[in-house]
């Protein structure tokens, strides 16, 4: 059971950053901690799936003479990594609008707090 769980300690930081984005995401009240609590979240995924696609004692995907072609089980499969190329970039983009719908709110709504937030949408 502790060969478990200390063969695994990647997998439970992971898991530990997710619970705290989704922590942020489900409990906390500003807008701004809110968007952290997703960026954490979106992190946490992004390194589980290129932790999972880790092959220890493996080599990149280049045709090497000493490797061989036969034995495919010596090449890394770069798809997870590709994959998490582009989950970063839409990750930034979808951070960057996110933040930047937040500063409109301030401005125009003078706070980031939802309950207020919410408030003053009603009234006005």
């Amino acid at each position: 059971m502790t060969d478990f769980i200390f063969g695994h300690y990647v997998y439970w930081s992971i898991i530990a950053l997710l619970i705290i984005g989704l922590y942020g995401m489900i409990f906390k009240n500003n807008l701004a901690k809110k968007l952290i609590g997703m960026t954490i979240f979106q992190v946490s995924i992004i390194m589980f799936y290129v932790a999972s696609a880790v092959k220890w004692s493996a080599t990149v995907p280049v045709l090497d003479p000493v490797t061989g072609v036969v034995d495919a089980a010596k090449y890394i499969s770069p798809l997870q990594h590709c994959l998490m190329l582009t989950a970063i970039v839409v990750g930034v983009a979808t951070s960057g609008v996110a933040f930047s719908l937040a500063i409109v709110i301030y401005r125009h709504y003078k706070t980031l707090d939802e309950s207020v937030l919410m408030e003053r949408m009603k009234s006005s």
